[in-house]
């Protein structure tokens, strides 16, 4: 079956799929013996695909890899980073971070924490984050000072932040203290610092952001085996794959 390129080098464990853009663009990749151009698709029953000059073989695909990843403070959600800043791939033992194609679904800000998936589908992180599809991403968050009722109840309307309303979401307060404001957020959307431009337009500034959970895939879980502490990850489970994948069927 044809597949566009970059989701072959990506699905080999070759390159992340914006990686293998790069590496398309910079020529480094042939199609029977053509520098593919951007977007060509190829069958590897039939073609011959080459990434530096050397062969990749039908056999070459690896076991498609599921993590959950419990990412701290400071460390960027990316595969490399040209400030040399430690990257989630970083806090992965050598034999998973390398050879596999394994990349981060979606992202967290450098300076939030929680829960971030990993994984070499391809597929599934495309659904992951593709627009038109809304799974559930829970949040606890910190903010300064102590939001109204009204506010609370805006907040899970939506707002218009450049220049677009963002879905409806959760809201809910979980503590309250002199100067600052435990919430819950839900969003069922990945717009970039969504929850801290939403907190900016109505005059919070977020102290700390935790994601806890990613649809059915938590951090913290009545089996403590399945428990993730920060700058530590486990594979998911059978049933936990599952439940993602039935999301986009």
């Amino acid at each position: 079956m044809e597949e566009r390129v970059q989701k072959i080098l990506s699905q080999w464990g070759i390159a992340s799929r914006r990686q293998a853009e790069k590496m398309i663009l910079s020529g480094r990749v042939k199609l029977n013996g053509i520098v593919v151009s951007p977007g060509q698709k190829a069958d590897l029953t039939r073609d011959t695909l080459e990434v530096d000059g050397e062969s990749i073989l039908t056999g070459d695909r690896p076991e498609n890899i599921y993590l959950l990843l419990n990412k701290p403070v400071g460390v960027v959600s990316t595969c490399s980073d040209p400030f040399n800043r430690t990257t989630v791939l970083d806090l992965l033992p050598e034999d998973l971070a390398t050879g596999k194609g394994i990349h981060p679904v979606g992202r967290l800000d450098a300076e939030s924490t929680g829960a971030l998936l990993l994984t070499n589908d391809g597929q599934l992180t495309v659904n992951l984050t593709h627009p038109r599809y809304h799974i559930d991403k829970i949040y606890q968050v910190w903010i300064k000072g102590r939001p109204s009722n009204q506010i609370i109840e805006q907040w899970r309307k939506g707002v218009v932040i450049l220049e677009r309303k963002t879905l409806p979401a959760g809201v809910k307060i979980i503590r309250k203290k002199k100067y600052r404001t435990l919430l819950e957020i839900v969003l069922r959307e990945g717009r970039n610092r969504q929850i801290r431009r939403v907190a900016e337009h109505f005059g919070f500034e977020v102290i700390s952001l935790h994601r806890t959970a990613i649809g059915p895939v938590k951090l913290l879980s009545s089996r403590p085996d399945l428990n993730v502490s920060s700058g530590k990850y486990r594979f998911l489970t059978q049933k936990e794959i599952a439940k993602l994948k039935s999301k986009f069927k």
